[in-house]
């Protein structure tokens, strides 16, 4: 058989290999931080672990594109954000719908020391991007520039975010120091 001839199917396997290792050393290395992202963002250790693995799941089923970035980490740190958003808002809705059920007001999460659980709720309470560039920067030291690329915004729109969140959360905590 000349090299024209070769069976495609011998070098895609080859080809798949290689990207399934590749994806298995970027999982090892980014997997600890992003469930640190996810635990700011959703307030939940269990919770935090499903978000992150639910995102590795579809940058692995889109490795192949994904690999290519310059950065594949701030692709994750994204779906993350994205994630965790929609899913504290669906457990906010469902827990009023409860509450209301029930007659009774909704709780929070408990997993954190109570002073812990309630800063981070302040960040999840803050507008979406804000929570999202707060979080990068606080829990995993992200600069400007890095919040920029993983939120898919200018520098400028980041450091807006950043700057907001940190002006609600202050004026938040001096309100609630002052009470």
């Amino acid at each position: 058989m000349t090299a024209e001839t070769k069976p495609e199917p011998i070098r895609r396997d080859k080809e798949l290999k290689a990207s399934h290792e590749s994806f298995e050393s970027f999982y090892q290395r980014e997997f600890r931080n992003v469930v640190g992202l996810a635990f700011a963002l959703s307030g939940s250790r269990l919770g935090a672990e499903d978000l992150a693995q639910e995102a590795f799941i579809k940058a692995h089923e889109r490795w192949d594109k994904i690999s290519g970035y310059d950065k594949p980490g701030a692709w994750v740190r994204r779906v993350v954000s994205n994630l965790a958003v929609s899913g504290f808002r669906r457990k906010s809705a469902e827990r009023k719908a409860v509450a209301r059920l029930a007659g009774q007001r909704p709780t929070g999460i408990a997993e954190m020391e109570p002073e812990d659980e309630q800063f981070w709720q302040m960040v999840r309470d803050l507008p979406k991007r804000q929570a999202q560039a707060t979080a990068l920067f606080y829990i995993e030291d992200r600069s400007v520039a890095e919040i920029a690329e993983i939120l898919e915004c200018s520098p400028a729109t980041a450091k807006v975010h950043l700057h907001r969140g940190r002006q609600s959360l202050a004026s938040k905590l001096v309100m609630e120091v002052s009470e």
